[in-house]
């Protein structure tokens, strides 16, 4: 048998032949983000590579657990793409660990075994240890070519692989959760696809029982691999009691028609909807982004003006109806319920959360892992971004509450039955289009409600978002929840005196994480003040960053 130094040997061999196949792009700099990598596809060989070595590594040091690889760039142009790892219960990599990944990917390929072996010492990884990786991809032409990236990286470090093929991000963060739980008290579902359909369809059957959907939805799935999965939902549904769903903008045989004038990123950008929309008056739509873990809803009123029903109006609406049904179950005492938002989400809506849904509410930095580690910290935290990317966690806490009360009525035992339905039919792990817009739904029949008596919980505050192109952004830093400027000294002050100017105003300047851009929001009671807000905050930004504002 050979002895763990010619293993290792072996493996580092093997690395360096596999990366002499690859060319490293010239000069650029990666940086592992919120999103993983993402750029244009023909950038990303050498940069998978390095995450098909990280996967393993990650596996081997937590002892073989599975790690998912997800090859998408998710509302992106169709010529992009990108990588994210997933950590064993489907959340997010490791914050610690993104910081491997930047380093991997910047080695020069032809030190990158050294690298890797480096790497494998500095965070102590037992190299006795199995690993085992899962992965997909989204319907991109470049998926396949980068596919084969991965399969060469983790063949070389002898990795246990499986290939998921094509699938939504949410579902194959689903499959990570569900493999690392299989025969434990915590068994998540089946690990498969069709695991996935049939969770979410017995569990919608449950929550919608004696409730009727009312009308019809359609859905633009962004030309994206949400088209296809949705279909396949929508034959698992139609067995279990069925939903009225039209399906629009699914062509994934034609590359360039990926998130092209259509999907959630281009409605809430737009405040539009896709021009492809033949939506009457007052019909329910919905669309999903590239990959399927964002949703937005929209329709289209009396007077022919487009209404927008966001991340925002989402997180309202499930908060809501969670915290009715604990009501009504008598166990709204021992349930903490919170509501995450970040800065960008709209100021009436933190007040309604607060003053008429009297639940606490929070602001996090930007980026879904931040408002994940957020919620975790509640019995069940809501939390979504205004671009529709959110999910609700139930804690261990909350699932032994809603578990064992004794019902003490039939109401009462119903409203048991729908919360625990409910925590089936949400993915936790993740945002998940599909799984959201199916709880969207529950609540919109359960309250009998029409998209218009939905916006009607409360009127958003007019807003803007608009960028400064600045020499350097590194000079822009911000608090904890992005909301206050600490640094270029003295700039948040002179924020702070326009906002007074302006009735509801409230602006924050925060710097993009991928181009020398500051982005700058502003809301006010009109949307002339909150223009004007704008104008005046992006004036003080391009001043201190010495450059014009874009306005």
């Amino acid at each position: 048998m050979a002895s763990q130094a010619a293993v290792k040997e072996h493996i580092k061999t093997a690395i360096s032949k596999a990366a002499l196949q690859y060319t490293k792009p010239e000069g650029k700099v990666f940086e592992y983000g919120t999103a993983g990598f993402r750029m244009k596809a023909d950038l990303l060989n050498t940069v998978i590579f390095a995450v098909g070595l990280l996967a393993g590594l990650r596996s081997k040091k937590l002892s073989g657990q599975w790690i998912g690889v997800m090859i998408t760039a998710s509302h992106n142009p169709a010529e992009d793409n990108g990588v994210k790892l997933v950590d064993p219960m489907g959340e997010m990599l490791e914050g610690a660990w993104e910081v491997y990944a930047t380093k991997l990917a910047n080695a020069p390929l032809e030190s990158i075994a050294e690298v890797y072996e480096q790497l494998a010492k500095e965070i102590e990884v037992d190299m006795g240890n199995p690993a085992r990786v899962v992965f997909a991809r989204d319907t991109r032409a470049s998926g396949s070519r980068l596919v084969g990236v991965l399969n060469a990286a983790l063949t070389a470090t002898e990795v246990e692989f499986i290939d998921f093929k094509y699938m939504t991000t949410p579902q194959l963060h689903y499959i990570v959760r569900c493999k690392n739980t299989l025969g434990t008290q915590y068994e998540y579902g089946e690990p498969s696809e069709q695991g996935y359909y049939e969770k979410l369809a017995t569990s919608f059957k449950k929550v919608m029982r004696g409730v009727k959907v009312q009308g019809s939805l359609t859905v633009d799935c962004a030309n994206g691999v949400g088209g296809p999965k949705l279909r396949e939902l929508i034959k698992v549904l139609d067995a279990a009691g069925g939903l009225d769903i039209k399906v629009v903008n699914d062509d994934v045989i034609n590359p360039d028609a990926l998130n092209f004038n259509c999907g959630a990123d281009y409605v809430k950008t737009k405040q539009r909807a896709p021009p492809s929309s033949k939506a009457g008056v007052l019909d329910r739509c919905a669309s999903l982004d590239g990959d399927a873990d964002r949703l937005v809803y929209y329709f289209v009123d009396e007077t022919n003006t487009f209404r927008l029903l966001d991340g925002d109006r989402i997180a309202t609406l499930a908060a809501s109806f969670i915290g009715y049904l604990a009501q009504k179950a008598g166990i709204s005492q021992k349930l903490n319920i919170g509501v995450i938002q970040t800065a960008y989400a709209n100021g009436a809506s933190s007040d309604y959360i607060k003053n008429v849904l009297k639940l606490p509410t929070e602001y996090t930095r930007t980026g879904v892992k931040h408002l994940h580690h957020a919620a975790l910290r509640y019995d069940v935290g809501v939390y979504f971004e205004a671009n529709g990317h959110g999910t609700v966690t139930f804690s261990e806490n909350a699932m032994k509450i809603i578990r064992n009360t004794e019902p003490q009525s039939p109401a009462q035992k119903q409203a048991l039955e729908s919360l625990l339905a409910l925590t089936e039919l949400i993915n936790q792990a993740v945002g998940d289009a599909l799984s959201d817009m199916l709880l969207v739904e529950v609540i919109l029949a359960h309250k009998g409600w029409s998209p218009k008596e939905w916006l009607g919980t409360y009127t958003d505050l007019p807003s803007t978002l608009d960028r400064v192109v600045v020499k350097d952004r590194s000079i822009f830093k911000t608090s904890d929840d992005d909301t206050i400027l600490t640094s270029p000294a003295g700039l948040q002050g002179e924020i702070d005196t326009f906002m007074l100017m302006f009735n509801k105003g409230r602006s924050f300047a925060r710097a993009s994480g991928t181009e020398d851009v500051v982005r700058v929001y502003a809301e006010a009671a009109t949307r002339g003040e909150a223009i004007n807000l704008s104008k005046a905050v992006t004036g003080l930004v391009g001043i201190a960053g010495k450059a014009d504002a874009q306005h």
